[in-house]
């Protein structure tokens, strides 16, 4: 059935399972942290690749307020979550 929500498994619209987990577990107390992280997933999540995948579930285990710092720029990651995966992730998002 046409415009159903959510797609059907076999709908070739359907997310695949990996980015619908991604978008539930990105569900934020934080306004701001959804809209950037939501419109990411829009434009890019069907791209990621299992390491960018773990990256973003690295980002997602922080706080939010210290996740908002990452995303907007205000600061880099630090121990024990940097790293060249979720440093390039992190790029991503903020160009999004």
């Amino acid at each position: 059935m046409a415009g159903t929500y959510p797609p059907k498994a076999d709908d070739p619209g359907a997310e695949p399972v990996e980015l619908r987990r991604l978008r539930w577990r990105a569900r934020r107390g934080l306004l701001e942290n959804d809209l950037l992280i939501g419109r990411f997933l829009d434009r890019h999540g069907r791209t990621l690749d299992a390491a960018q995948n773990r990256a973003l579930s690295k980002l997602l285990e922080l706080p939010d307020a210290e996740l908002l710092d990452l995303l907007l720029g205000r600061a880099e990651p630090a121990p024990p979550i940097d790293g060249p995966d979720v440093r390039g992730l992190l790029e991503r998002m903020r160009a999004a």
